[in-house]
């Protein structure tokens, strides 16, 4: 298993930044890696995917490219999955499921092409385990199998991630509309917050809600590895050596950076619902962050900066959906942004003017990453973005905008209205 091909999935917009994270965990070369639409591909070892799953944050998922072939049918499907050594990956007793994805594939049915991969498997283990064949389970199977069309060919994974990476094992409090940690993840690798090596600056989230961003932000700060809390499906496969993932945990626990007591808090998150609030602080001490960030209740144009000096905002405000009164820090379903309304309507476009006006005002030094799928957010804000970074929140394009705030006015050579044309 030292030889093995891996496709690692994320968000569209994400490659550019899991391709040097992957470098980063494995301390393989630069040619072993190639970015792809939607993920990375490593050429690597079992040992690496164990290691990609427990500290990638960027990721979905850890896939093993198990076989790559053409086809024209469902048949050739079933004939590629019966030519993969199944056997040297699980046994009978662990249940199956198959998943398929297609780009273009001119098979007329996605379902009847999983059932022949599931076949293939199935038929595969009859031959070799004297008629004993696994079991298929839908909701929680132990492997998960993928194969992913194009107009002509067939790859096919194994999944050694089990759950999506984005679960933690650390939010158990939620609200309506969390964001995934790995988009939480994302927005702060691109906003460069922990890419160098001097000291970090203040991070801050004014709409927090149960906390990810500022979560995952004080994980990074304390080199807490991302899936340290949870398990893995490769715990159960043929290759997988218990002691060796001790080991792998045991290294990762001993590198965990805590701040001395006393010193003030490094990173800050505030929202309008108290009841948000109290769910990011448990799910803060559930990743063993809590004494690492301070969260407040707040209304976003209403709260003053956490520090003097300046730092770093990030922050991903709601879009499309109702929110309640502004400056009541409401407790319904709908109060926990505070002063807005329709995000993508008239009266969104004046929370977002007195936003920016309070940030102009307030923030002077500061720099702001906001996700949005709403290209004109800088022309509603009147500022102008120093970058955009395009991302996709699920099946939403959105954009990351940078402002650099400098008080009072526009920061230095921003025109009052952002330009429309695209610089992607």
């Amino acid at each position: 298993m030292n030889q093995l091909t891996l496709f690692l999935p994320c968000a569209a917009g994400v490659e550019e930044y899991l391709a040097p994270e992957i470098l980063q965990i494995t301390g393989l070369p630069p040619g072993c890696v190639t970015k792809q639409r939607g993920g990375v591909a490593v050429r690597t070892s079992f040992a690496h995917a164990m290691l990609l799953n427990l500290y990638s944050r960027l990721s979905q998922r850890v896939l093993v490219l198990v076989s790559y072939t053409e086809y024209r049918s469902e048949q050739d499907l079933y004939r590629a999955g019966t030519q993969v050594p199944w056997e040297q990956w699980f046994t009978p007793k662990e249940s199956i499921k198959v998943e398929v994805t297609a780009q273009h594939s001119p098979l007329t049915s996605l379902n009847f092409a999983a059932l022949k991969v599931k076949d293939a498997v199935c038929d595969r283990f009859r031959e070799v385990a004297n008629g004993v064949r696994p079991d298929v389970n839908t909701q929680w199977p132990d492997v998960r199998i993928y194969a992913h069309l194009t107009t002509d060919s067939c790859s096919l994974y194994i999944d050694t991630s089990g759950e999506p990476l984005f679960k933690r094992g650390w939010r158990e409090d939620k609200g309506d509309a969390p964001l995934k940690e790995t988009l939480a993840a994302a927005m702060i690798a691109a906003s460069g917050w922990a890419s160098g090596d001097e000291d970090l600056m203040p991070l801050y989230d004014p709409c927090c809600g149960s906390g990810t961003v500022a979560i995952e932000a004080a994980q990074i700060a304390c080199n807490i590895a991302a899936g340290s809390l949870r398990r893995f499906a490769f715990e159960k496969y043929r290759p997988f050596r218990s002691q060796e993932w001790a080991d792998m945990k045991a290294e990762a626990a001993a590198n965990v950076v805590k701040p001395e007591p006393g010193q003030p808090a490094l990173i800050y998150g505030s929202d309008v619902s108290h009841r948000m609030v109290d769910f990011a602080q448990r799910n803060a001490q559930r990743a063993g962050v809590a004494d690492v960030i301070e969260f407040r209740g707040g209304d976003a144009l209403q709260r003053m900066p956490p520090i003097e000096g300046g730092g770093v905002m990030v922050l991903n405000p709601p879009y499309g959906e109702r929110i309640g009164i502004g400056g009541v820090a409401g407790e319904g379903e709908g109060a926990r942004f505070g002063a807005r309304e329709l995000a993508q309507t008239d009266e969104g476009v004046d929370f977002f003017n007195q936003l920016a006006s309070h940030w102009k005002k307030n923030y002077s030094g500061w720099t702001a990453w906001v996700l949005t799928p709403d290209l004109k957010l800088p022309s509603k804000m009147r500022l102008k973005e120093s970058r955009r970074v395009p991302m996709w929140n699920g099946p939403l394009e959105c954009r990351l905008f940078k402002f650099d705030m400098v008080k009072g006015r526009l920061a230095k050579g921003a025109a009052p209205q952002a330009s429309n044309e695209p610089n992607d």
